[in-house]
């Protein structure tokens, strides 16, 4: 029987979404000034080492939108560089919530985040899990 890692904390919340991949590029190429209001520069700087960008920030899109409905909110209940994916030493994402965002999730009681992402050449999709 495979090991599973321990949940901490009562659930608050969860997120998922997807895009689709290639209207997301088509929507970049046509406002190229959206990827500087849409992720930081961080985001950026990691998804400009990859050979095709797209995918990767269509995922952490995904990822944004999805803390959104984690924490019941819709579009424009905060700044989309208040969730910043990061990666963990192991490669693993990690959330880090900030401004509006984080008195948000403070105000539902949220302690912590789980973050699954994955994107192939047409959808991107992220799971977003809200712990207290």
């Amino acid at each position: 029987m495979a090991a599973r890692a321990a949940v901490s904390g009562v659930l608050v919340g969860v997120g998922l979404d997807s895009v689709d991949v290639p209207r997301f590029a088509r929507i970049l190429a046509r406002r190229p000034a959206m990827a500087a209001r849409l992720f930081t520069d961080h985001e950026r700087s990691y998804a400009d080492r990859l050979a095709d960008p797209t995918p990767s920030l269509a995922a952490r899109f995904a990822a944004k939108e999805a803390t959104m409905k984690a924490l019941g909110v819709g579009l424009g209940a905060f700044g989309w560089d208040d969730v910043e994916v990061e990666r963990m030493t192991g490669g693993a994402p990690t959330l880090v919530v900030r401004g509006r965002a984080a008195e948000l999730a403070a105000k539902r009681g949220v302690g912590g985040w789980h973050v699954s992402m994955t994107h192939t050449d047409t959808t991107a999709s992220a799971v977003v899990v809200a712990v207290s």
